[in-house]
Order: C-alpha cells, then sequence, then structure tokens
C-alpha cells in the first residue's frame, strides 16, 4: 500500500515468515469491507492493520492510490466518508476511551481538523451527513444524556434538535437533506428502540413504536433511506414476526410495507444505489448469505456466497456486490460477485485454521447451538476452551477467529456456545436473559459442558472458561457459581463487580443494565446482587486470569480492581495485566502478547505442553 514502507507494513516484520501459525493468524494483513461515496463511488475508506495497527485508509479506485488516513499509537476505527468523497471524517478519542470529538481530513490527505468545532466531547452516538455540506451528530454524556445536534455547514455553530436521558441515536439522513431518522429508547426499554422522525428544525414528522409506551418487547432498528431524490421511503428492521426482517415505511404519508422474504433466523437489509432493489443479508444458525430483494416480487433471489459467514456487504452502483466473508477454517476476503478479489491487502496470507463442526444441546430454555473445533491430530478427550462471546447480544458464528485457532494449535478443543441472549435464533431467544442475567446463560455453557464431556470431546480435568466483554463476565460469574465446573479462568475486559461497573460505564451502557435488570442497583438491590460476580468472589477455586484496558469505558478499570483485591486478600491464584487502552486494543503485537499471556497462564497450570513461539 503505498504510503508505508516496508519496516511498517505488518506481514514483512522479521519475524513474521518464521513466527508459529497462530501468530502469523494475527500479523497477517486484513481488511475490512470498503464503504464508498454514495455521490462518488470510486472513493472508498477501508480499515487496515497493515502497520501493525488498525487504522482508516483511503482508496482512490480510478488511480489504485491507497492512502494512511490516521496514525495513533492505539489506532482508529471509526470513519465516514462524506457523500461527495471529498472528506472523511474520523472520530478521535483518548487511547480507547470511545470519549472524544469527530475530527475532518480532506480524502487526498492534509490537516485534520475539527469537524464540530462547537461540540464538546463525548460518547458518539450516531452520524450522519448531508449532500448540502450539512452533519447530524448525535452524542451522549453522563451530565446530558443524549443530544442530536444539526451543522448547516463545515465550521458553522452547532444547533441541537433532540435531547432526552434515556438511551437514542441518529439513523440516517434522507437523500435531499429534509428528514432525519432517530432511534430512540424514551420508553425505558433500551434493548428495543422506538423510531422518530424529525425535520432539520426539530419538528417531529412521524412516530413508529412497537413497544406500545414500553408494554411490549418488540424493537426497531433503521436500515436507511430511499438513496434517491425526493423518496421519504425508510428501510426499518423490525420483530413483529418474532425475528429481525426488513419493511418499509413512508414517514410522510404513514405507509408501511411488508416484504415476502420468509427466511428463518434474523434478516437485514439495505437499499441497492438506484433504489430499485435491496441487498438482504441472512443469518441464521451461525452462517450467512445474501438475496436480492426487488419490491413488488414474489420474493428474494439467492446472490450465490460460499458458505460460512459474510460479515458485511453491500452493492455498488454496477449492481454487483461487494462482501467480506470467512469461515471458521479459511481467513477473511473482500470479494465481489463479479468473481473478483476486491481489496486484497499485500503480505503474507493467514494461514488456515480447523473447520467448525455444529453441535446441538438440550437446554433448560431450548435446543443449544454450539461451535466446536477440535485438534486435526489425536483424539478426544482434549483439554477444552470454552471460548464464551461477548454482547450479550451478540452470537459465534463459522467465520475466522484467530484466538481460537491459537487455541486448536496447542491442541486443545474451542467451544464457543450461542447461549439464551444470542442472535439469529429468534426474538425470544435473544430477549430470555433479562433479570437473571449472567445466571441463564450460564445454563445454557453448563449444558454444553456436559455434554461436551459425555461425548468424550472434552477431559472434565482439563476446562477453561474464557472470554472477553461480557464472555469475560459469564467466565468470573462462572467460576463463583460453578466452581467445581472448571479447571481454570481467562477473564477479559470483565463486569467482574456490577454495581461499581455500573457506577462508572458509560450513559447508554447504565441504560442497558436498566433494562436487563430491571432497575438501578438503588432499585433492584438483589438483583445486581445476584448477577454481580464479586458476590461469588470467594466461591472461586480455579487458576484465573484477568487482562483489562486502563481506559476501558464498558468495563471500568475501578471495578476489576475490587474484585482483584479480593481474590488478592485470600491468596487465591490469579495473574492480572492491565494495558494502556480501552475495551481491547488494536495493536496487533499487544494482541499478540496478550493471547501469549493466556496460552502460557494455562499450560502452566494445566500442564499441557508449552506455547509454540514463546
Amino acid at each position: 500500500m503505498e504510503g508505508m514502507s516496508e519496516s511498517q507494513n505488518a506481514s514483512t516484520a522479521p519475524e513474521a515468515a518464521t513466527a508459529p501459525e497462530w501468530e502469523q493468524r494475527f500479523r497477517a494483513p486484513r481488511v475490512s469491507l470498503p464503504d464508498w461515496a454514495e455521490d462518488a463511488p470510486d472513493r472508498s475508506l477501508f480499515v487496515s492493520n497493515a502497520t501493525g495497527t488498525y487504522e482508516l485508509y483511503a482508496w482512490d479506485r480510478a488511480s489504485g492510490r491507497q492512502r494512511q488516513v490516521t496514525d495513533r499509537p492505539n489506532g482508529t476505527t471509526d470513519g465516514v466518508l462524506t457523500p461527495d468523497g471529498e472528506a472523511v471524517w474520523w472520530f478521535s478519542d483518548t487511547d480507547g476511551d470511545e470519549f472524544g470529538v469527530w475530527m475532518r481530513q480532506p480524502f487526498d490527505g492534509g490537516e485534520d481538523v475539527p469537524a464540530v468545532p462547537g461540540l464538546a466531547p463525548s460518547y458518539p452516538a450516531g452520524l450522519a451527513i448531508g449532500r448540502d455540506g450539512s452533519a447530524v451528530v448525535g452524542r451522549s454524556t453522563d451530565e446530558d444524556g443524549t443530544t442530536v445536534h444539526l451543522v448547516r455547514k463545515p465550521g458553522s455553530e452547532p444547533v441541537e434538535i433532540y435531547r432526552h436521558r434515556e438511551s437514542a441515536g441518529v439513523g440516517d439522513l434522507s437523500h435531499d437533506g429534509t428528514l432525519i431518522a432517530l432511534e430512540h429508547t424514551e420508553h425505558g426499554d433500551a434493548m428495543h428502540s422506538a423510531l422518530r422522525v424529525v425535520r432539520p428544525d426539530g419538528s417531529t414528522v412521524a412516530e413508529l413504536d412497537d413497544t406500545e409506551g414500553g408494554t411490549k418487547e418488540l424493537g426497531l432498528a433503521v436500515l436507511g433511506f430511499a438513496p434517491v431524490a425526493g423518496d421519504s421511503r425508510l428501510l426499518v428492521g423490525h420483530q413483529r414476526r418474532g425475528r429481525w426482517e426488513p419493511m418499509i415505511w413512508d414517514p410522510v404519508t404513514g405507509t408501511e410495507t411488508a416484504l415476502p422474504v420468509d427466511l428463518p433466523g434474523d434478516v437485514g437489509a439495505e437499499w441497492y444505489p438506484d433504489g430499485s432493489a435491496l441487498l438482504i443479508e441472512h443469518s441464521f444458525e451461525a452462517r450467512s448469505e445474501l438475496w436480492r430483494y426487488e419490491p413488488g416480487a414474489p420474493g428474494p433471489v439467492r446472490v450465490e456466497t460460499p458458505a460460512g459467514t459474510v460479515s458485511g456487504a453491500t452493492a455498488r452502483p454496477d449492481g454487483t456486490v461487494e462482501y467480506l466473508w470467512s469461515s471458521a477454517a479459511q481467513p477473511p476476503v473482500v470479494r465481489s460477485t463479479s468473481g473478483a478479489v476486491v481489496l486484497d491487502p499485500p503480505g503474507a496470507k493467514a494461514p488456515p485454521s480447523v473447520a467448525v463442526e455444529d453441535a446441538w444441546v438440550e437446554g433448560p430454555g431450548g435446543r443449544i447451538h454450539a461451535l466446536v473445533q477440535k485438534p486435526a491430530t489425536g483424539d478426544g478427550p482434549f483439554p477444552t476452551v470454552f471460548e464464551i462471546h461477548g454482547g450479550p447480544t451478540w452470537h459465534d458464528s463459522d467465520a475466522f477467529a484467530s484466538g481460537p485457532a491459537a487455541w486448536v494449535d496447542h491442541g486443545f478443543a474451542v467451544v464457543r456456545v450461542n447461549y439464551r441472549g444470542s442472535t439469529g435464533y429468534g426474538r425470544a431467544w435473544t430477549d430470555a436473559l433479562k433479570h437473571r442475567v449472567g445466571l441463564i446463560e450460564l445454563e445454557d455453557i453448563a449444558a454444553v459442558r456436559e455434554w461436551s464431556v459425555a461425548s468424550g470431546l472434552a477431559d472434565p480435568e482439563r476446562l477453561v472458561l474464557a472470554g472477553g466483554s461480557w464472555g469475560g463476565y459469564l467466565t468470573l460469574l462462572g467460576l463463583g457459581t460453578q466452581p467445581d465446573s472448571w479447571a481454570l479462568g481467562l477473564a477479559a475486559v470483565p463486569v467482574a463487580d456490577y454495581v461499581t461497573a455500573y457506577h462508572d460505564e458509560m450513559e447508554a451502557l447504565k441504560a442497558m443494565d436498566r433494562t436487563l435488570l430491571g432497575g438501578t442497583p438503588e432499585e433492584v438491590p438483589e438483583r445486581f446482587e445476584a448477577s454481580s460476580p464479586l458476590t461469588y468472589v470467594d466461591a472461586v477455586r480455579a487458576p484465573l486470569y484477568i487482562s483489562a484496558g486502563v481506559n476501558d469505558p464498558r468495563c471500568p478499570i475501578r471495578q476489576v480492581e475490587n474484585y482483584v483485591d479480593r481474590l488478592a486478600a485470600r491468596g487465591a491464584v490469579h495473574e492480572v495485566y492491565r494495558y494502556d487502552a480501552g475495551h481491547g486494543s488494536l495493536v496487533v503485537e499487544e494482541r499478540i502478547k496478550q493471547v501469549r499471556l493466556e496460552l502460557e497462564f494455562a499450560l502452566k497450570h494445566l500442564g499441557a505442553g508449552s506455547v509454540r513461539g514463546a
């Protein structure tokens, strides 16, 4: 890539060629699905780790020139192109704390300047940029809740058009800039948003609320205005039939148009650039696929992609579709339905890993889907890592992941559980974890753990509970509530002390916790106590490794330290690694270091070998 020296390219570092495969997977250059400017489709923006840190890159497709836009010690991933492709907006925080301001830089390079000089730093809450130079900026702070501001042109004074204590965000801006779509949770249910469309002066055009004032648990999501001048249709995601699926809503006329897209699992969509069709993204049972639907047609038509996971897709003006694809065995690649590889970064490719196998286990709340990877050689039972995903409203999929692949390389089986709360299995499965937060997910994990031992896959004496973020929280909670079940724990950026975490975390997460637990720690103290790992810390017997970012706004460091102090007070076997970043690191070598430390800790306490490449 232009602008990078050989020494900057992570894939050309001296250790790259001789490093073990698990490290090579992390260092291999990656790119995100390129976003492109609506009115200048040859101008694109993507994220890459080519220098060893994830940063933003501008790509002029006409000339082939690629240019690094941002260069910060702890990386940058949040950026947006203006519709004319003349500028890049990127979010500038401090060392991963997610609190900052939007900056603007010319597409061809130049000085970074504050994009909205009149706005103080905040957590971001959505951004939409208009064709006339205007912008709608969402922001969140502990003091103000959510506010939304209109900027008429670059450098002009922002005007506040929305304010509420509950979480909200900017959804989209119509093609002609006359309509603004907002998602909000004024009804108090942070898991299920309602929609409001307003004019630039803040006056309301229409409301759409499937919660009926909070009495129903049905969510809505903004998927995008029609990309056509004078067209007020808004593509909306809804849950009226028990899963996410799209419909078309015209907030001006009030018309709602259901779509005959009868697919299982969750269904999302975006417009083709001329507004003539929808690109359907379908996620079901840990895999995903693409479809094309033309309004008025009897149903969608399949867009052929390989089996695995499509992590993102976009329709181009010529009608082709570009998508980011991977599987558990094969590393990610940006492909086109034309058959071409769209963006191929230089350097060594990531070594493949082993394919994932499906396991279906009967649990207390219904059938649980788990994804299993095991070493290509040898027979079980294996030492087994239960790698628990974050979210909680997320899911593990048949996608390439360097972390699980590293464990497989070291002789471990890896089991990933899409517990209740996970997406892709219907609304009831996602919403099931309320009030008994953490404990419900652990019931599902326990059922899969029992299956893994009974099936001969897992060695019951060498079971590792591990995860990051919500997965780290479940790790700590699991070690305390199921102390006889686990030989070792690995918790990254976890919730450890739920009450302190609530008081220290960003405002949007406070709203989510109130929804999940039914109130604040003062209102429902018994629920916070039952769901807090700190409540059970004295029952933890397994050796425990914790890593935490000192600038983390989601799982703040103080509540982690409270938990660690309790471990230390009774001499529990544990190690703690603190690093100077937020909720995870965007620096490749830091990620490798963290995985190496986890491997070393596990192998030391399980007697399962040594770390390859250490």
